[in-house]
């Protein structure tokens, strides 16, 4: 249970919670263990009249009477204790759920996006369902029956005993085998459980990626295929789940077995000892119930032990990612005001999980409210300065500044709340288009984002809509073109209002004359703006107060629009090819 020790700070955040549950299992339990006491002594009464030792009837009916009423009321109120248990473990349980669910999201969002390159979609999102569901039975149904267990041995055999000591022992003889039995089967219970886990999380990854790439899986007419996949990833989940079902179905009937023989026990010695007069019937009697009381806590060992190791693999599977370091750290909480000034020197990045070395040696500086183009074939290295920029990535070599200061001790918080970012692949939300916009910028009015979208040149097809901003987007927003996807995202950033805009390609989807009526917005909107505008057109950069042409991660042109056109290389080369483009 190493892994399930990460939990036991949960333990003690909600001790009172689970102490008061505690408390009312023990009352249930001591009130359940009264009715075979009071049943023994109705029947001993019984005896002791038939034996002749008390001739009033009247004295047997009355005790009789008054027996089986307390049986109704003691049940009763074990009853009433026994859902106020439920209510006081599980639902703790609900709350630890919840706890950790949010501590797992939490991490998500601190971690590097070098961490999702290297993850799985599918799998994050099991660990924080799938496996939060297996650990929270640990705190709900495994604590409660657990605790159940044993304060039900511990006042039943301690009942026993003072009855009868040697039925007890006798009693109790199957009870080594049962935990030798249990702790051979836990193990391997483990080990079945977290390949099962596996599974499942191979099976949510492939669905993912399945229905993401539904459009591929048509276009290529591949459905069989992906169909045969599934099916033998399914089967071999399913055969894995198989295994572990075997395993578990052992502990059912084997507790059973040893609550059978325990039966057997108390029947044959207890009536050897009834025959030679050492005890009376009510005894035997008494004995059966309790033992038979105890069954569904021996049978639940089982289940228990099977949920606890179920939970341990679960847990385990999420502390590999909760313990994980996230690479880019937050160094600072002091307040930071982000004017925009941004500098490299001499910087170099190699991703880890390509080795490629996208940068190599760059260095330049933007002023705050300055605009810089950065052009280049693609894998030139383009993305990766605005990646640095918003510090997705530390540098592998070099320095970035903000204002003078290294970014490495910049409140991160504080820079990323002033970067309005346009990705070359825009990701919209399931949600309407306007909240969409206002992801940019929570608290914007309708006006606001209207006039956001209106900037963007994308207002008239959202209102060409039936329900024009209040249109439901569908998953990664395919819902949209490709040009409608990239207006509303340049909408989301222009809203925000930062200090710094980043625009990644954002404009490769859109015809020429749309470009340059958004480019003419974006001229307004970016004064006073440090602005970075990656891309492929001449026409997106040529009013820029600077540009840079980066081949192979070095900087191989730098200079204005005018200056660039009058040299030698490649931004002439492109601008006469475009140029030509355009009149043909």
């Amino acid at each position: 249970m190493k892994a399930l020790q990460y939990l036991n700070k949960y333990f003690i955040k909600y001790k009172w919670r689970l102490l008061i549950g505690i408390f009312i299992t023990i009352l249930s339990k001591i009130l359940a263990l009264q009715i075979p006491r009071i049943i023994s002594e109705s029947l001993n009464g019984v005896e002791d009249y038939i034996k002749g030792k008390n001739t009033d009837i009247s004295v047997v009916q009355n005790e009789l009477f008054w027996n089986i009423l307390t049986i109704i009321g003691v049940a009763i109120l074990a009853g009433f204790f026994t859902f106020l248990m439920r209510q006081t473990i599980i639902v703790t349980s609900r709350l630890i759920e919840f706890d950790l669910k949010n501590e797992i999201y939490q991490q998500y969002q601190k971690l590097s996006i070098n961490f999702y390159k290297k993850n799985r979609t599918g799998d994050l999102m099991n660990r924080i369902s799938e496996d939060v569901t297996k650990v929270r039975m640990y705190f709900g149904p495994a604590v409660m029956y657990t605790m159940n267990m044993l304060f039900l041995f511990i006042v039943g055999f301690t009942q026993m005993l003072k009855v009868d000591a040697k039925l007890t022992m006798y009693t109790l003889i199957p009870f080594p085998i049962l935990s030798v039995s249990i702790f051979i089967i836990s193990k391997i219970i483990n080990k079945k459980s977290t390949i099962v886990q596996v599974y499942l999380s191979k099976l949510t990854t492939y669905n993912q990626e399945f229905f993401s790439g539904i459009n591929v899986v048509k276009s290529y007419g591949i459905e069989p295929v992906v169909i045969s996949n599934f099916d033998e990833l399914a089967d071999q989940s399913k055969q894995k789940n198989i295994d572990l079902s075997k395993v578990q179905a052992l502990f059912f009937p084997l507790m059973i077995l040893l609550i059978g023989i325990s039966n057997l026990m108390v029947i044959y010695v207890g009536g050897q000892q009834y025959i030679n007069g050492e005890i009376q019937i009510g005894v035997i009697a008494e004995f059966i119930i309790y033992v038979n009381m105890l069954t569904w806590p021996v049978a639940v060992v089982g289940w228990v032990t099977s949920i606890v190791q179920t939970a341990e693999a679960s847990q385990k599977r999420i502390n590999e990612f909760l313990q994980e370091v996230p690479e880019i750290q937050n160094h600072t909480t002091e307040a930071f005001n982000v004017k925009g000034k941004v500098e490299f020197e001499n910087v170099s990045i190699t991703y880890d999980d390509t080795n490629i070395e996208a940068l190599k040696g760059i260095s330049f500086t933007v002023d705050a409210g300055e605009t810089i183009a950065i052009l280049g074939k693609t894998g030139s290295g383009k993305s990766s300065i605005v990646n640095l920029v918003s510090r997705l990535y530390d540098t592998t070599d070099g320095e970035v500044k903000i204002d003078g200061s290294p970014i490495k001790k910049v409140n991160l918080d504080a820079l990323r709340s002033e970067i309005g970012f346009v990705p070359q692949d825009p990701f919209l939300f399931s949600d309407t288009i306007s909240n969409n916009i206002k992801f940019g910028k929570e608290n914007a009015t309708h006006e606001e984002i209207v006039d956001a979208a209106k900037k963007a040149v994308v207002h008239d097809n959202i209102i060409g809509f039936k329900d024009g901003y209040e249109t439901i987007l569908g998953e990664r927003g395919v819902t949209l073109s490709g040009g409608q996807k990239q207006r509303v995202s340049i909408a989301r950033a222009i809203i925000k209002t930062p200090k710094i805009l980043i625009f990644d390609d954002c404009l490769s989807a859109v015809d020429t004359e749309t470009e340059e009526r958004i480019l003419g917005n974006l001229e307004q909107v970016s004064k006073d703006k440090t602005t970075f505008i990656i891309s492929h057109r001449v026409s997106s950069a040529k009013n820029a107060d600077k540009i840079i042409i980066l081949d192979e991660g070095k900087i191989i042109q730098q200079g204005t629009h005018n200056q660039l056109i009058n040299q030698k290389g490649y931004y002439k080369d492109l601008y006469e090819q475009q140029l030509l483009e355009k009149e043909m």
